[in-house]
């Protein structure tokens, strides 16, 4: 994609970070623009400019400092940002998204520095279409909105939550291509329970409880009436609601309008992706596995509801499907019996005693056990030598973020199997060696899914996205995977290939809707060359 035409002069074009090039402006470009005498004398290409600012970067201690000098320079110089992350993906993707978000999030009130994006509260019901009015660009065809009740496995975070948003909508430009200027994140900001965020004085958000209820809804709704009004045709993504809302949201919009839940459908269709991919080193074929999770909330349920739909895709039944899903949380196994369970447990709750986990893993043997509890330390020494006692090469998921929560490390899951573990995680952890075997996992990351989903939805012109997009996903990044990433121990492609499947998972959504009748958009007879032409490219 090229460069937009620059429009500004002087300090105003160097304080417009997708204008400013800063000392890359060519002696041409500094008379043309005012510029003369407002910079350095020497002008310097990009590529110099990525090894300042990636020498400047690892100067900094923590990678919270350096989660702050990013942002300090995407608002000075978006393009120089996103060519950085793109250069050195394997080290930037963990400070710019998990688990660096997470202590981000966090301390969202103590390091904010300069405002992104757009915060709609409880007090702004009636007003959401005048809000959404102020946001300066009319382009915007993706928009990630949260309301900071579950970010990640932190639990309530209310306003301090605006982190996920913003991180999640750096990932769609600098791994899928959407133009930076084309993404709005947005803070749905309801209150908090989160009493010390309420009692801190740098705290940004509203100070009082969550409303819930009718009027939670009214905003909700205005919200996305007010999004296709002002900004037809984009795609709405819904991060880090909890549980009921999560699902009852998706429940509400997902015909109504363009959107889905990342934790609930992008999660499912990576974790499928790496289920897919664990077959080829178990030989078990796909509809012939026992799967397992610990944790029963949306991330959990999501994942169960799309493997299901791929089991019957396979050719079973939607019992049968469902038979081979199991869930436990922290009352034991889901079952039938319980009075307790919420209305997407219902599902999956079988015909069988009750048990805690720990025996439901020796009386139902998985082949697959997947965590999603955000509880760390829960697939314990005896958990993961119980299932390397059923399987010749158990396959353990340690999906819960951020890394200090989940379920159990990557060596652990190796040693306590001796070798013999299959494991992924939903934040990195880096190589193990055990013994003259080195094992390299790979990262169940969404950002292999959400970007090509977001990039081929709006080039398309979708009208909805249907649970064979996910499906779809999951089988085109399975696919990635190659035999040598298989052999060092993971289930993912490595991230240098992110933005190449990405693509191919757009294109490969783009012919499903058109085939489903879901795509607005007229194709041409090179439809593909022009969406791979159209991403964005962040040189000058």
């Amino acid at each position: 994609m090229s460069d937009a035409p620059i429009t500004k002069r002087g300090l105003d074009l160097l304080l417009d970070p997708r204008q400013n090039k800063s000392t890359a402006f060519s002696e041409a470009e500094r008379d043309a623009y005012g510029l003369r005498g407002l910079l350095p004398p020497r002008v310097f290409s990009q590529d110099v400019q990525v090894e300042r600012a990636i020498g400047n970067l690892r100067r900094k201690h923590t990678d919270l400092e350096k989660f702050i000098f990013l942002r300090a320079l995407h608002g000075r110089n978006e393009r120089l940002f996103y060519r950085l992350v793109l250069e050195h993906l394997d080290e930037m993707l963990p400070l710019i998204y998990t688990p660096t978000v997470g202590q981000a999030c966090l301390e969202f009130a103590s390091i904010f520095r300069q405002t992104q994006g757009l915060y709609i509260t409880a007090n702004d019901l009636g007003r959401v279409d005048e809000i959404l009015g102020n946001w300066p660009r009319r382009n915007v065809s993706v928009i990630v909105v949260t309301d900071g009740e579950r970010i990640l496995g932190l639990g309530d975070l209310g306003a301090n939550g605006m982190g996920i948003p913003i991180g999640k909508l750096a990932l769609y430009s600098a791994l899928a291509g959407v133009p930076p200027d084309q993404t709005l994140p947005i803070m749905l900001d309801v209150g908090t329970e989160n009493a010390s965020l309420r009692d801190d004085p740098l705290y940004l958000g509203l100070d009082q409880p969550r409303v819930r209820g009718d009027d939670y809804v009214a905003l909700v709704d205005e919200l996305v009436t007010g999004v296709q009004q002002h900004f037809p045709g984009c795609l709405i993504q819904f991060e880090d609601f909890a549980t009921p809302n999560a699902f009852a949201l998706l429940d509400r919009f997902q015909n109504a309008c363009l959107c889905f839940n990342d934790d609930i459908q992008g999660t499912a269709s990576v974790a499928l992706a790496g289920v897919y991919a664990s077959t080829r080193i178990t030989g078990i074929p796909f509809s012939e596995l026992r799967i397992m999770f610990l944790g029963a909330g949306s991330a959990a349920t999501g994942i169960g509801d799309l493997i299901a739909y791929a089991f019957e895709d396979a050719g079973l039944s939607d019992s049968d499907a469902r038979r081979r899903l199991t869930f436990c949380d922290s009352k034991g196994l889901v079952v039938a019996e319980r009075t307790d369970l919420q209305p997407h447990n219902l599902p999956y709750a079988h015909d069988l005693p009750p048990m805690p986990f720990e025996d439901a893993v020796d009386k139902i043997k998985p082949h697959v056990l997947i965590g999603a509890t955000g509880a760390p330390g829960t697939f314990t020494k005896d958990i993961v030598q119980a299932m390397a006692r059923h399987n010749d090469r158990p396959v353990i998921f340690a999906l819960s973020n951020p890394t200090d929560r989940a379920e159990c490390t990557a060596e652990q899951a190796y040693t306590w199997s001796q070798g013999r573990a299959v494991f992924a995680s939903g934040s990195p952890f880096g190589a193990v060696k055990l013994g003259d075997q080195t094992f390299s996992p790979g990262q169940g990351n969404n950002a292999y899914i959400f970007p090509g989903i977001g990039l081929g939805a709006i080039f398309c012109k979708a009208r909805s996205l249907p649970p064979s997009a996910f499906l779809h996903a999951a089988r085109t990044l399975s696919q990635a995977v190659r035999d040598a990433d298989l052999a060092s121990g993971a289930l993912y492609p490595p991230l240098s290939q992110i933005r190449e499947v990405s693509l191919d998972i757009a294109i490969d959504l783009v012919e499903s809707l058109s085939s489903a009748g879901l795509a607005t958009a007229p194709l041409g007879e090179n439809w593909q060359t022009q969406l791979a032409d159209e991403m964005y490219e962040p040189h000058y």
